[in-house]
């Protein structure tokens, strides 16, 4: 960390008279991110009515072919949640959603929180065992697919436990079939809703904060995605906190979001976000670099939707005369590591960066709200940072049993107190909820939400990401599962034992793949055979890059791996003996990784 990011209160002072226009946004947006009672009709459908009322001939939605006034995007979602009324879709009841980045996925959205139904947002990534057990964890009464993602719902359409499930179809607007025509054994969600009423629907006047709004799914440390509940609460201090103290984004704005819709930084933080000043969002289906700058002008784009990732390989791109004098001026999102944060900035010319802290399932934020960087800003919420035995894996508890605050500066755990202010909404399974609630931290009886990740204070409520913790890396945007991919490669022929950990490449963010495997006896590794395993079980994100071949697999007491000194060998040939692969950018199969494959990999001659 670099002394010129921490903040002192001098520091803090000087940097708030240009602030001073924001107040009376910020002020709103702390009254919504403060509110206690949950049982306030507040949700998603009240803040797009509230957007149509006030703006109702602003653009609200946008593609490269359509374009959405707030009147007309708020009466399609009233169609379409009058259409799932009349099929039966109530209050509670979950609906999932699959689709790609399209209009009609946040119309669908848009019409479920009217009814307070809950879209459970299936990664669009995911196939095989992986997204059936998605679509059984959430126990789903109604199924709506886009035909894009058709022939992935159909090959594990027999593994779903509830083959009752009512199945709606929604046409893909790039694809060749007729919008008219259904599959067989589908409906067809947007013929059913043209004649439905414009009007908004009673039910929305009934939406709590405390009522479900979405469930995200999540990786965690036990394998297989977790779903975690989005409440209507939550998104609105997302609303408050993004939307009103975070951005202030005008009617006159354009959110540029490339970020896929299942995931909160699109649906929650970007979303929630344009609604609260009544801005545009221009979609695109998936991210373009070399599309980025010609999309940016089309649209006009004032601010996008990031990342960490996202900007690095913007920054990777050739500088081109479409950056250049370009309408950006403010960003928001999570990841941009303080290494590009400058260049970032500097070379595109973006005055402000509202950098976040968040998770789908925590209960706590964090916003960049004063535009300082290096930070995730600062947070309302009680949290502390505590000190944290790395090489135990536990919380350091003193004397007296209770956990101790780490310094100023100094890198620790992140824990929110769970207060009726600061509820934990947790996931679909109580089990996995406890296990992530801290108990006795500073007292008897108080619980904590563990976030399981590493943070410092850096000065006047403000704090700065260190690492994440545990059994998790994140890899291109995508929190990945070493569990997960443990047991896909423990699939392969000749595997007995599969250790799999993120170590990190020169020049990207994030941590990605990389197994220490054991073969069984007589066994070598095909690297052809092993590539096209895990592409076939595994998205891309999560496919390890590096593999080592180990004699024997070392375990913990209670046969837990033990990570540490393989994470840190890495990849690199002087300090490990044991063979070495890797699988280089658009290759088919992994390779032998020596002391000169290292070198230019450490000198990024090749873009991971």
């Amino acid at each position: 960390m670099s002394q010129a990011d921490l903040i002192s209160p001098f520091r803090f002072l000087a940097h708030l008279p240009q602030h001073l226009p924001r107040v009376p946004r910020m002020l709103r947006g702390l009254y919504y991110a403060g509110i206690r009672n949950r049982e306030k009709n507040l949700s998603l459908a009240w803040a797009l009515q509230r957007a149509a009322e006030r703006h109702p001939e602003r653009p609200a939605l946008m593609d490269e072919n359509r374009q959405l006034s707030y009147r007309a995007f708020n009466a399609w979602a009233n169609r379409l949640a009058w259409a799932f009324k009349a099929e039966g879709v109530g209050h509670g009841d979950v609906v999932a959603v699959m689709l790609e980045n399209r209009l009609e996925l946040l119309a669908i959205l848009a019409a479920l929180s009217k009814l307070g139904a809950v879209g459970a947002l299936i990664n669009t990534t995911q196939r095989g065992k992986v997204l059936a057990h998605s679509f059984n964890l959430v126990k789903p009464g109604f199924l709506v697919i886009g035909d894009e993602l058709l022939g992935a719902l159909e090959e594990i359409a027999a593994q779903l436990h509830n083959q009752q499930a009512k199945r709606y179809w929604i046409a893909d607007q790039d694809c060749l079939r007729d919008p008219g025509q259904a599959p067989q054994g589908w409906l067809n969600l947007m013929q059913i809703a043209s004649g439905q009423a414009e009007d908004n629907p009673p039910d929305s006047q009934r939406v709590r904060m405390k009522d479900a709004c979405f469930l995200i799914y999540t990786s965690g440390t036990t394998g297989l995605p977790k779903a975690s509940i989005m409440s209507h609460g939550k998104w609105i201090k997302a609303y408050g906190g993004f939307g009103h103290s975070g951005l202030t984004l005008n009617e006159h704005d354009v959110l540029y979001l490339t970020l896929p819709c299942y995931h909160n930084n699109a649906v929650t933080v970007c979303w929630s976000a344009a609604l609260a000043g009544g801005a545009a969002i221009a979609l695109r289906r998936k991210f373009s670099a070399s599309a980025f700058w010609s999309d940016v002008a089309r649209y006009q784009a004032t601010c996008f939707g990031y990342i960490g990732e996202l900007c690095r390989y913007l920054l990777n791109q050739p500088e081109t005369d479409s950056e250049r004098n370009n309408s950006l001026r403010c960003m928001i999102g999570n990841g941009l590591r303080p290494s590009i944060w400058a260049p970032f900035k500097q070379r595109f010319g973006v005055e402000q960066i509202t950098e976040f802290y968040a998770s789908s399932e925590g209960n706590i934020g964090f916003t960049n709200v004063f535009n300082f960087d290096n930070t995730v800003g600062y947070t309302p919420a009680t949290y502390a940072i505590v000190r944290y035995d790395l090489e135990n894996d536990r919380p350091v508890r003193g004397k007296k049993g209770f956990l101790q605050k780490t310094e100023k500066g100094e890198a620790g755990l992140l824990i929110s107190e769970i207060s009726a202010k600061w509820p934990f909404d947790g996931y679909t399974d109580p089990a996995k909820s406890e296990a992530a609630i801290l108990r006795d931290v500073f007292k008897k009886g108080d619980a904590w939400f563990n976030t399981g990740d590493l943070m410092r204070d850096i000065g006047c409520k403000h704090a700065q990401f260190v690492d994440r913790l545990g059994d998790t890396f994140r890899w291109k945007g995508e929190n990945v599962s070493t569990t997960e991919v443990e047991n896909v490669l423990g699939a392969f022929p000749g595997v007995e034992d599969a250790v799999v950990y993120g170590v990190e490449i020169p020049g990207t963010n994030g941590r990605c793949g990389m197994a220490a495997l054991r073969l069984a006896s007589g066994h070598a590794l095909d690297g052809t055979a092993l590539a096209a395993h895990l592409d076939a079980e595994l998205p891309a994100y999560a496919a390890p890059l590096f593999v080592r071949l180990l004699g024997e697999v070392e375990t913990t007491g209670t046969f837990k791996y033990k990570k540490a000194d393989l994470k840190q060998a890495g990849y690199d040939p002087a300090k490990v003996d044991d063979p070495l692969y890797v699988r280089l950018p658009g290759s088919n199969s992994f390779e032998p990784l020596d002391g000169e494959l290292h070198g230019a990999i450490s000198r990024q001659a090749y873009r991971f």
